[in-house]
């Protein structure tokens, strides 16, 4: 077997692109060759048969050098015409078979996804992979709305905690950071506006209040970030509140147990990866209420100040708890390999 992974590769470290290094990790580990082709705007260097075209033409050149058995594309954020071209194409490749991971779980109650229907071009695309993983319930239930055989789509979560040895040293902005400010909260995602980070921003001098060395570390990097600083230098707290830049995934994990609290304010959000990482961790988080936050989320309504600073000092309020490095966990990119095997020995239709 061979597997071309397409999709976002880090960096930035996000969701989708740990949810790809993971599987990658876990292929090459058991002798089965896995090539990446990154589909972003962020590039780097060809190494290690990871490949960042820079245009349609490269794409398809490589597409047509490369030799797998899989090809397996990941999406995020919206189905669009790009995307969809991008997906008809992978799913028509001849001599391989095809599959996606659809990350967003936000999609379906979204207009657009609520406006879809079984005759729309996206079923049509959808319908024409050999498989789909849905990170969700609710993405799942979308493509079988769809038309999607409920033999060809399924549920995998893409949480997995991978140990490969002890992580990195953080950076020393980061060590420096986590020491001089107790308790420390953080949040980790790309810094683009359904993100809602200024909201963080404006609040934390109303949690310091409160709670006098309190700090906010944000993990990340994006089209707000020049924005952000300026916000945060006219800020009264400015010296409490870091702007990290994108970390590596361990180092992230590293910071979240270290921290107090994990914040997840967002005006548009799926099943965030970062949530449910730091649940298993044992860090507790504040989220806006998506419809499809884990258990043991405290939620909040979205843009609202008051109910995070609320939120936020009856957390602190609570004992804190010890917290342990969590086991290596492969279960669901287990579940990816074994979907793998199924699409190449015939038994999925």
């Amino acid at each position: 077997m061979k597997v071309l992974l397409l999709g976002p590769y880090p960096p930035p470290h996000g969701g989708v692109q740990t949810n790809l290094v993971g599987i990658r990790s876990f292929l090459l580990k058991r002798g089965t060759p896995c090539a990446v082709i990154n589909i972003t705007r962020h590039r780097k260097p060809d190494a290690d048969e990871v490949y960042y075209p820079k245009g349609p033409l490269q794409l398809l050149r490589l597409l047509s050098r490369l030799q797998f058995d899989i090809i397996h594309l990941h999406i995020g954020g919206m189905l669009t015409n790009r995307l969809l071209a991008l997906g008809f194409i992978c799913a028509k490749w001849p001599g391989a078979k095809s599959m996606l991971t659809f990350h967003s779980g936000g999609f379906p109650s979204s207009l657009e996804g609520q406006a879809l229907g079984p005759s729309s071009s996206t079923a049509f695309v959808l319908r024409a992979f050999d498989g789909i993983i849905g990170v969700n319930e609710e993405i799942v239930k979308f493509l079988h709305r769809l038309g999607v055989p409920q033999s060809r789509a399924r549920l995998i979560s893409p949480d997995a905690f991978v140990t490969d040895g002890p992580a990195a040293p953080l950076s020393e902005p980061l060590a420096r950071f986590l020491e001089t400010n107790d308790p420390v909260l953080v949040s980790i995602g790309l810094l683009e506006p359904e993100y809602d980070l200024p909201l963080q921003i404006e609040t934390l001098p109303r949690i310091r209040e409160r709670f006098p060395n309190a700090g906010l570390l944000l993990i990340g990097s994006g089209s707000l970030e020049a924005r952000l600083r300026t916000q945060i230098q006219s800020n009264p707290c400015a010296q409490h509140i870091l702007l990290a830049g994108d970390v590596p995934h361990s180092s992230t994990m590293e910071v979240i147990r270290r921290s107090r609290i994990m914040l997840r304010t967002t005006l548009y959000d799926g099943d965030a990866l970062s949530v449910r990482e730091a649940l298993r961790i044992g860090t507790p988080v504040i989220a806006t209420d998506n419809g499809m936050r884990p258990t043991g989320v405290r939620l909040i309504p979205i843009s609202d100040s008051q109910a995070l600073l609320q939120a936020t000092v009856q957390e602190l309020q609570q004992p804190s708890t010890r917290k342990e490095v969590p086991q290596c966990d492969e279960r669901n990119l287990q579940a990816v390999f074994d979907f793998y095997q199924a699409l190449l020995s015939g038994t999925i239709s």
